[in-house]
């Protein structure tokens, strides 16, 4: 079955090249050339595999745009295309949830590859409908949220779900960074190693009222997990 990609692009002649290029590979490609075109279709996300996003759009920047994709639809991988260089926006993007980031103007072929990656890293499902008790929380693998008696339920983006899902099965155990870069990333460049660190602090920011429930950063090493 094609993977069905939809692609944000205000560059005519950029945009018409990649989709020729992905169709050419098998893809189905949706092409929209004005971020306000999807701001009542948010509600239509699911029908997507991935969602390729260029950061300087025009009337919503590709960030912002990506905010209320995750916000309707958690689950939909987003990789972000940007002409600038800069460390900020990588920064940004990873903050928001990007799966990765590519820098215009990108090679058609390495875009292709990358998007297969991420399609099959974030099309492996849980095969079963689990709820682990993790301290004063409740983890819900399926449903990918993270339930706490106080303070309410968060929705997991689907790296954060698999992220957690991986240390709960390494508890009390130290983990070295390339084993969790190999297994939850499918990388162990510079881009996944700082992704990681991001996602690591998003679990610890999201686990703080459990105080028994610790990630612990071992230099040069990796993490060990006391859950």
């Amino acid at each position: 079955m094609e993977n069905k990609v939809l692609l944000v692009e205000d560059d005519p002649d950029f945009g018409a090249m990649l989709q020729q290029y992905l169709e050419y590979s098998d893809m189905s490609v949706e092409w929209i050339d004005d971020p306000r075109k999807m701001l009542d279709r948010l509600d239509s996300l699911s029908l997507y595999d991935i969602a390729i996003l260029d950061v300087m759009l025009p009337h919503m920047n590709g960030f912002k745009l990506a905010e209320l994709f995750l916000s309707s639809y958690p689950k939909l991988p987003i990789l972000f295309l940007t002409a600038k260089d800069q460390k900020i926006d990588k920064l940004t993007g990873l903050k928001i949830g990007a799966d990765d980031y590519m820098t215009k103007p990108c090679d058609p072929e390495e875009l292709t590859l990358r998007l297969h990656n991420i399609l099959k890293r974030t099309k492996i499902q849980p095969t079963l409908h689990q709820i682990i008790p993790l301290g004063n929380y409740t983890f819900d693998q399926e449903k990918m949220l993270l339930t706490h008696p106080q303070s309410g339920s968060i929705q997991l983006t689907e790296r954060e779900n698999k992220l957690l899902s991986y240390l709960i099965q390494h508890k009390d155990q130290l983990i070295a960074r390339d084993d969790i870069l190999k297994e939850v990333w499918q990388s162990n460049d510079f881009f996944a190693g700082r992704s990681m660190d991001v996602f690591i602090s998003r679990l610890r920011k999201y686990l703080q009222r459990d105080e028994n429930l610790i990630i612990e950063t071992i230099r040069g090493i990796g993490f060990k997990v006391n859950f």
